[in-house]
């Protein structure tokens, strides 16, 4: 039986990042490895599956943007509906790698694999996790089993869903999590153990593609005392909607409540969040409740929502139920 035909997407990263000692962990540039470069790096990598490599930016992913996420996808959507593809992987920093992934999880119309992957260290860094998180990516794209499972994000060994997955460490190898999913699976020795499947609508079941325009949104996060002015800025600079990472389940004090209350009557669509990195946020005070959504993917799915001409209370609601 033939290996997998699957397509290498480098996007830059810590993953291809180059320090000036072996010791430098923290203290190196992004990005600058290729994609050849990061395939040649990872012994065994061909016995898994036949490769293509694509260099589509060398970027801090820190430096993403919604027009970055949109080109992506763009790409992606090119190279899935190929025939002769049978899965992609996608090598990523890691500061926003959560946020294009779900962003790819929502618009990315297919069944076939795409796996996210980046690392804590740099290339050039004694002990480097990128290439033992390359090789584990790869043997989850080449898995039948990761068909049908929207985008995943690999790191450490573990298999993430695009929804859940969130960076919870600064600096640590395992600083990828999902606090409330947990794992979709686990990799060893090439070995995949599934766990889970995504529960929530993804890829090819949604309505958004790579064409959907996201209107601006911004993210504000509650805390003891915190300006009505702030909150009522947001409205000021053009926000289409706003994502309220609240204390507790999505908490706001009366000052608070009142400003957003404003925004609301203002047309601005007003998305209830935690700012705890973990548990629900219910629908209160006119806004759309988040659930468990984080904060970050919150603002995703309503850029998505408002672009696609949602703006109904009960259908961005229903939005959040189901995405």
């Amino acid at each position: 039986m033939p290996n997998p035909r699957l397509h290498l997407v480098a996007t830059g990263g810590t993953i291809a990042g180059a320090g000036t000692r072996p010791q430098a962990s923290m203290e190196y540039r992004a990005g600058v490895l290729d994609a050849a470069a990061l395939h040649a790096s990872v012994p065994g990598l061909d016995e898994v599956a036949e490769f293509t490599l694509e260099q589509f930016a060398s970027i801090d992913s820190k430096d993403a943007t919604p027009a970055f996420w949109q080109a992506l996808a763009a790409r992606l959507q090119e190279v899935l509906d190929d025939p002769a593809v049978d899965g992609v992987i996608v090598t990523h920093g890691t500061d926003t790698l959560e946020e294009t992934a779900y962003y790819l999880h929502l618009v990315l119309q297919t069944t076939k694999p795409v796996v996210l992957v980046g690392a804590m260290r740099p290339a050039t860094s004694l002990s480097a996790d990128g290439p033992m998180n390359l090789l584990d990516a790869a043997a989850v794209a080449a898995c039948l089993g990761a068909s049908g499972r929207g985008v995943m994000v690999v790191m450490n060994h573990r298999i993430f869903g695009a929804r859940g997955v969130a960076k919870i460490n600064a600096s640590r190898p395992d600083a990828f999590a999902s606090p409330d999913a947990g794992p979709l699976g686990l990799v060893q020795d090439g070995r995949i153990v599934w766990l889970a499947r995504p529960e929530r609508l993804h890829t090819s079941a949604t309505r958004f593609t790579a064409g959907t325009p996201l209107l601006p949104v911004e993210i504000l996060a509650g805390y003891a005392g915190i300006s009505a002015d702030l909150i009522r800025a947001a409205g000021a600079c053009g926000a289409q909607g706003l994502v309220w990472a609240g204390p507790g389940s999505g908490s706001a004090g009366a000052t608070a409540l009142a400003a957003l209350a404003e925004l609301q009557a203002a047309g601005v669509v007003v998305v209830c969040t935690t700012r705890t990195g973990s548990g629900c946020a219910p629908a209160v005070h006119g806004m759309v409740g988040g659930g468990t959504l984080s904060p970050w993917k919150a603002r995703v799915l309503a850029m998505l929502a408002l672009g696609s001409g949602c703006r109904e209370p009960a259908a961005l609601q229903s939005l959040f139920d189901t995405h």
